[in-house]
C-alpha cells in the first residue's frame, strides 16, 4: 500500500516529532492530543526545530515552509482518523490508555490503514488485539529527538501481515530511518539492552563505584557510545525509565531488571531528568 496521510496521536516529545519527521519526508501530517494546548505546543516546537535547522543549513527554508503546510492539528481523534494511511500512537507508556486508543482507532480508520505503535517495551500484540485488526498493527519504536535519531526499531507481532512490514519499512526509509525488525517480545532489543546497561549504571552510582560524569565518560571513551547510560537516563526521563524497568522485571526472572532502590528515591523526590531541570545531571544551567 502506498502511505500519503499520516496521523500522529500524542503531542508530547515523541509526538511532535514524529509529526516533524514525517512531514519533512513528504507526508501529509495530522498531529492530535486529547489536551489541545499540548497540540498547539507540539506544533510550535516542530517549528521551532525546522528554523534552527534551517539556520544550520541543514534545510532549506523552502522545505520547512513546505513541511510546515503539510502538518495540521486535529481536534477530534475519530474525525481526524477519517482517510488516513497509517496513525502513529505516541502516548504515554500505559497499556491500558493505549489498548483504548486502538480501540478507537480501529473503529474510525479506513479498513487498509497501518495502526502502529511507539512503545519502547509493551506487547505489541497485546495492544493490537485492541484494534480488531491485529495484521495491520506494528511496533514503531523511534528515538529522541526524532528528527536527528536515524534508528527505527520495528516490531513484528506473529499477526502482522508482510503488508503492514514492507509498507513500514518504505515510511521508515522515506522519512530518512536506518531500520532494524525485531520480534514481539518484552523490551525489544533496544530498551532490553539500553535498559540493563542503565540500570547497572544506576547500581554503581548508587554503590560509589564512581561519580555519574566518570561513568558516562568511561562508556563514551571506552567503548565508543554517543551518550552515556546515565545522561541517557536524563533525556528519557527517569521516571519512564522506572516504568520500563518495573515492567520487564515482571517478565523475566532472576532480578536483572529490578530497579535500583536510587531509581525508585530520586524519582519519587521528583528528580526525573532534564525535564525536571534535575537528575544525575543538572540540566537548570545552561550548557
Amino acid at each position: 500500500m502506498s502511505v500519503r496521510t499520516v496521523l500522529v496521536v500524542g503531542a508530547g516529545t515523541m509526538g511532535h516529532g514524529i509529526a516533524q519527521a514525517a512531514a519533512v519526508a513528504g507526508y501529509d501530517v495530522r498531529l492530535f492530543d486529547v489536551d489541545p494546548k499540548a497540540v498547539a505546543a507540539g506544533l510550535s516546537k516542530v517549528k521551532g526545530s525546522l528554523d534552527k535547522l534551517v539556520e544550520k543549513q541543514k534545510v532549506a527554508a523552502a522545505d520547512r515552509d513546505a513541511a510546515l503546510a503539510r502538518l495540521s492539528a486535529a481536534s477530534d481523534l475519530r474525525a481526524a482518523a477519517a482517510g488516513i494511511d497509517l496513525a502513529v500512537e505516541a502516548a504515554p507508556e500505559r497499556m491500558d490508555l493505549k489498548r483504548r486508543i486502538f480501540g478507537d482507532l480501529g473503529a474510525a480508520a479506513p479498513a487498509g490503514a497501518i495502526l502502529a505503535t511507539n512503545t519502547s517495551s509493551l506487547s505489541v500484540a497485546e495492544i493490537a488485539a485492541a484494534s480488531g485488526r491485529p495484521d495491520r498493527v506494528i511496533g514503531m519504536h523511534f528515538f529522541n529527538p526524532v528528527p536527528l535519531k536515524p534508528l527505527l526499531e520495528v516490531v513484528r507481532t506473529d499477526a502482522t501481515s508482510p503488508a503492514t512490514l514492507e509498507a513500514t519499512l518504505e515510511v521508515g526509509k522515506r522519512m530518512g530511518k536506518t531500520c532494524v525488525v525485531v520480534k514481539d517480545v518484552p523490551g525489544f532489543a533496544t530498551s532490553r539492552l539500553g535498559i540493563a546497561l542503565g540500570l547497572e549504571a544506576i547500581r554503581m552510582v548508587e554503590e560509589g563505584v564512581a561519580s555519574p560524569e566518570d561513568i558516562d565518560t568511561a562508556l563514551v571513551l571506552g567503548y565508543g557510545h554517543a551518550m552515556g547510560p546515565l545522561k541517557t537516563t536524563d533525556l528519557v526521563g527517569l521516571d519512564v525509565r522506572l516504568g520500563i524497568a518495573e515492567y520487564l522485571d515482571g517478565k523475566f526472572p532472576g532480578g536483572r531488571f529490578t530497579p535500583p532502590a536510587l531509581l525508585r528515591k530520586m524519582v519519587a523526590e521528583g528528580r526525573l531528568g532534564q525535564k525536571s531541570g534535575r537528575g544525575f545531571y543538572d540540566w537548570s544551567k545552561p550548557a
